[in-house]
């Protein structure tokens, strides 16, 4: 294939393959840095041009082709899976490419540790029915180990691909590919179910990346630094492929390198004179809890254009912290970037303006609870929610009440649907589920397909806010409450408790649902642990912010919280452990079932009694009703 810079007058625009794109910048920008990988997270630097990295990728599709020549022709030409199994570098990159060259689909994942159950793998791979294994030289050992001692796990080809001799290269021969070819399989995180491997495009990939581009307000001066895993869709669809559609150096370390010493992302950002980088929530977070003052005078932030937050639900007082305590380095506000997006839509759905601060919304608690918006001034009973920006190209969303399937009025929040070029083919192998999810249509107008996301929110001024997970929504006394709420209530209500390390979730007792709240102790509180205080202020807290009682608190050591591969909680998870009494607990607080529902029944009859009088008297605050709860559940 010979592209040329002056044939395509509308590069970006007219390919349709990632093939395209890359033999492209191999031809034009073949000496130019496209990724550099830290491999201590700080200094120790290993780089790959685009001329590198096109010539890698065509030797690891040659290898592919040639060595298992006979076991493709059995399965067909094309469209067979490999797994790819990789620690954070730059090999993962060269093997994803390199599939994508041989016209095989890739599924990425992340090697097993020593010990470590593999059931997850074992899901992938036979959904996947992958016949391949792409790894490293030093790690193929010890994989094939393990893979030996699980006889559940089917035969597989094994193949190291940085040992391949790159003069294979010359050759390799372009395999027929088209924009509906499937490029790889993003498994879902599994926060609510069972993994789905998504099937995503090569059409969809490259929609998605001018979406992130024109989102983000990238030009040719970005330059992306990260940390995200690169197996997951953030990591590799904008760490990896948005740095690749724009022709322009990404510098990358591995997630265990943030996580063991957060200075290193700042640092990176700080030293490369990034444009662009961010993650999760919790990342923010954990920032302005490790790095000390003394650390912080040495970064210079003030290169950071677009600190994108995304994953998980974007806090208003994590955004306000994080701003205020970088401030000195030059960090500004409106480099706060919340957005949202999922696997089945590729990466980016809905993003703000990285020229403006973060549109924050306050509103109702109570109106919230019952899926109404109404906006306040006031400070009592309030939530902030954050807006998470708007979609381009041909993207839309709907909000949709999820039992009518019409659309919802702008002042009620509903399930949040997706369309346009961006949102995948499906899911692998299960066509009811794709036809479910993927292919819904609104009941009275026939409008559609949509992608029906599963998460709720509403829209205001075409401005999208997320208010949480449909299936993770707890119902108790006919009131919604949002898990995600209650588990940052219970993280504030003592220092001895993780962030980002608690599961609320409700259970049936005698045909009622009861919360739940299971959450991590720090480490480094568990030997001078007052587990009646904890439990005590995660009683209180809870019932003064949601005017719930809490009907078991489990604490468990920390780590152990089951959570997915892109570090979301799994709250069905936690709940299968605290029922099957699988959790690895520090203390559970539940009492007897029968004081419990004894002590429960006490506080539903103040409630309902309470709140009966404050129908006939309207001016008694919410307040004073939760006070009368907080009495009898603290006795």
């Amino acid at each position: 294939m010979n592209v040329r810079l002056n044939d395509l007058p509308n590069s970006l625009e007219r390919f349709s393959t990632l093939v395209q794109l890359l033999s492209y910048r191999a031809q034009n920008q073949s000496e130019q840095k496209a990724y550099t990988f830290l491999r201590d997270g700080e200094t120790e630097e290993v780089s790959l041009t685009y001329g590198e990295l096109d010539q890698k990728a065509r030797a690891i599709a040659q290898a592919l082709t040639c060595q298992f020549a006979s076991h493709i022709q059995s399965l067909g030409a094309s469209g067979k899976r490999a797994l790819l199994l990789y620690p954070p570098g730059l090999e993962f990159i060269s093997a994803f490419l390199g599939c994508l060259y041989a016209g095989v689909v890739a599924v990425p994942a992340y090697p097993p540790r020593q010990n470590m159950n593999l059931l997850r793998l074992q899901a992938m791979v036979t959904d996947a029915q992958a016949t391949v294994v792409l790894t490293t030289s030093s790690l193929l050992v010890n994989l094939v180990s393990q893979w030996d001692q699980n006889p559940e796990l089917p035969t597989m080809h094994w193949l190291s691909t940085d040992d391949i001799d790159s003069n294979i290269s010359s050759d390799w021969q372009e395999p027929k590919l088209e924009s509906d070819t499937v490029a790889f399989l993003q498994y879902t995180s599994g926060s609510t179910g069972t993994p789905k491997g998504v099937m995503i495009t090569h059409g969809n990939l490259l929609s998605n990346e001018r979406a992130i581009k024109i989102g983000f307000g990238h030009t040719d001066q970005t330059i992306v630094v990260g940390w995200l895993p690169l197996f997951h869709d953030m990591g590799l669809i904008g760490n990896v492929l948005q740095p690749l559609y724009l022709g322009l150096p990404s510098i990358l370390m591995s997630p265990v390198a943030f996580l063991q010493k957060p200075l290193r992302w700042l640092q990176a950002i700080s030293r490369y004179k990034a444009t662009t980088s961010g993650g999760p929530n919790f990342a923010y977070d954990l920032c302005v809890r490790k790095i000390t003052p003394e650390e912080r005078s040495s970064l210079d932030l003030s290169s950071w254009e677009v600190a994108f937050n995304g994953a998980e639900p974007v806090r208003s007082e994590t955004l306000e912290r994080f701003a205020n305590y970088f401030a000195e380095c030059g960090f500004r506000k409106e480099a706060l970037y919340p957005c949202y997006g999922m696997a089945e839509t590729t990466l980016f759905v809905s993003g703000g303006l990285k020229t403006s601060p973060p549109l924050l919304y306050q509103v109702e608690a109570k109106a919230l609870e019952e899926n109404r918006i109404v906006a306040t001034e006031s400070d009592e009973g309030t939530t902030t929610i954050v807006g998470c920006g708007r979609t381009c190209l041909d993207e839309k969303i709907a909000i949709v009440d999820p039992e009518s399937l019409t659309l919802c009025p702008p002042s009620k929040v509903g399930e949040i649907w997706v369309s346009g070029s961006s949102v995948a083919a499906g899911y692998w192998r299960r066509p009811e589920q794709t036809t479910e999810t993927f292919q819904a249509y609104l009941s009275d107008t026939g409008e559609g397909p949509f992608l029906r996301t599963g998460d709720l929110g509403f829209l205001q001024d075409e401005e999208l806010f997320v208010t949480g997970r449909l299936k993770d929504v707890i119902i108790v006394r006919g009131q919604n409450h949002y898990p995600q709420d209650i588990e940052l209530t219970v993280q504030n209500s003592h220092p001895a408790l993780r962030l980002n390390c608690g599961a609320a979730f409700t259970v049936e007792q005698k045909g009622q649902q009861r919360l739940v709240v299971v959450q991590e102790v720090e480490r480094t509180s568990l030997r001078r642990l007052d587990i009646k205080e904890v439990v005590g202020n995660i009683t209180e807290a809870v019932i003064d912010n949601h005017g719930l009682q809490v009907y078991a608190t489990v604490l468990i050591k920390p780590g152990s919280i089951p959570k997915t591969s892109s570090g979301k909680i799994q709250r069905h998870a936690c709940r299968r452990g605290f029922l099957d009494g699988t959790l690895n607990v520090v203390e559970n607080s539940s009492k007897s079932p029968h004081n419990q529902d004894k002590l429960q029944q006490l506080t539903d009859d103040v409630n309902s009694l309470l709140t009966k009088v404050q129908e006939v008297n309207p001016d008694l605050k919410r307040a004073n009703i939760k006070e009368g709860a907080k009495a009898n559940a603290l006795q």
